[in-house]
């Protein structure tokens, strides 16, 4: 039955899309959750298209032997990018955000053409692993950012002059600024604001929360947020 599931016919044809279909769903479906611009669907139609696209290289493959079996396959590794990239987004705080979700299409891609060629258990513990990264490690990395000695914040002053003040005040608490890049405001606004992304370095681990409200409660902040 395995080996009849690795020849190119309408069975092997039918379950690898019908795998394909259910990883890239289920990888879909934890993205959507989180509201990604990338959700279930255009995961499950990442990943039935690469696994498209390997059926149907070993269809070729078995009608014209000299043909090269897996140079489409390499386009479409290569060609995801266009994809990845439109879910990649710099905020008007200077914040990347979809990196996970253009690392995930790419990745589920790469599912599709294991699918596709018949690489069945390679495929299954691809999709267990991908999953595993995407839905339960996300609360691992978010404890091991708010345990480090550096913290990225975007705050916005009433003054210019604030800024000066900010920085001093944040001294005696152990709390040094390593880098600092101002940010143009949107002219449509009446208020002025003076906004500014700041690298503060710690001498010791402070939880980021409570950096924050300290930096909240300062004369002349008025709004601070970490990046």
């Amino acid at each position: 039955m395995y080996e009849l599931l690795k020849e190119a016919n309408i069975l092997s044809c039918f379950v690898r899309v019908m795998l394909a279909l259910l990883f890239g769903g289920i990888v879909g479906m934890e993205r959507g959750k989180k509201g990604r611009p990338a959700g279930l669907r255009t995961y499950m139609l990442v990943c039935v298209g690469a696994a498209l696209v390997m059926i149907t290289n070993q269809y070729m493959a078995t009608i014209y032997p000299a043909i090269d079996p897996s140079r489409m396959g390499a386009q479409v590794i290569s060609g995801i990018g266009f994809l990845g990239a439109g879910t990649i987004i710099i905020t008007g705080k200077s914040r990347v955000k979809g990196l996970t979700t253009a690392a995930g299409l790419w990745a589920v891609a790469c599912l599709g053409l294991a699918v596709g060629i018949g690489f069945y258990y390679g495929a299954i513990i691809g999709a267990i692993c991908i999953f595993i990264v995407m839905e339960t490690l996300h609360t691992l990395d978010d404890k091991m950012m708010a345990g480090s000695k550096i913290l990225i914040v975007y705050i916005e002053f009433d003054d210019l002059s604030e800024i000066g003040k900010f920085m001093e005040q944040i001294k005696p608490r152990g709390v040094f600024v390593s880098e600092m890049e101002l940010v143009q405001q949107d002219c449509g606004k009446r208020e002025e604001k003076v906004a500014a992304i700041f690298t503060l370095s710690m001498k010791q681990k402070i939880p980021h929360s409570k950096v924050i409200e300290a930096i909240q409660r300062m004369d002349g902040v008025m709004f601070v947020e970490e990046v």
